[in-house]
């Protein structure tokens, strides 16, 4: 046993020789950029972005971080870019068993976009809604946040709305908001959440 825990530290020095050896040092960089054409030579910014690892071997974590809306653009009635996220969201979703996937996109008073997805487990009751996804993510991200509206997008073609469960969280945090429905094509409906919830619980009644 002991032989065999030798033989793993020794193979773990020789591949951290190797790899040093095959990494370049800032020096070998600057030499080549020496080399290089005034117009071809890298700058710092681009040695970063080379070092980085691509999207494709680490998780995605875009829809963690919000999106920036254009305000200028951007109308009481026009929902395109805020379903539009909703949409992009929709496509993160893990939904093994049901297949319905859901996508939602939440907009702050300020304009920035937290989206979220619906992530389903094998034991059902741990399932997550998109709608409340993008809820914990927003309020996880800011002490003090105003939301404005919450686009929802399936692939129905009846609008699909939120649950219960989400419908009380949303009030909850987000008070009466606009809620858009829509499927991969269009705006199905547009309504008020109190509409959704005509009498919820919330602290008010907790006196």
């Amino acid at each position: 046993m002991a032989g065999s825990d030798d033989r793993w530290i020794t193979d773990r020095r020789r591949a951290k020789r190797r790899q040093q050896h095959e990494r370049r040092s800032g020096t070998d960089r600057r030499e080549e950029d020496r080399g290089r054409a005034e117009g071809e030579r890298r700058t710092q910014g681009d040695r970063r972005k080379a070092d980085r690892r691509s999207g494709r071997d680490r998780r995605d974590e875009s829809a963690w971080r919000p999106v920036e809306i254009d305000s200028a653009s951007m109308t009481p009635l026009d929902d395109s870019a805020l379903v539009a996220a909703a949409v992009h969201a929709r496509e993160f979703a893990r939904a093994p068993f049901s297949k319905f996937k859901v996508g939602a996109a939440l907009e702050t008073a300020r304009g920035a976009v937290i989206t979220g997805c619906n992530v389903e487990n094998a034991t059902y009751g741990l399932t997550m809604c998109a709608e409340r996804v993008a809820l914990y993510k927003a309020l996880s991200q800011e002490n003090e946040v105003l939301f404005t509206r919450i686009a929802i997008v399936a692939d129905t073609d009846d609008p699909t709305p939120p649950c219960g469960s989400c419908r009380q969280l949303l009030w909850e945090y987000c008070g009466d908001i606009e809620v858009v429905l829509a499927n991969l094509s269009e705006v199905k409906r547009r309504m008020r959440l109190s509409e959704l919830l005509p009498l919820p619980f919330d602290a008010r009644l907790l006196g």
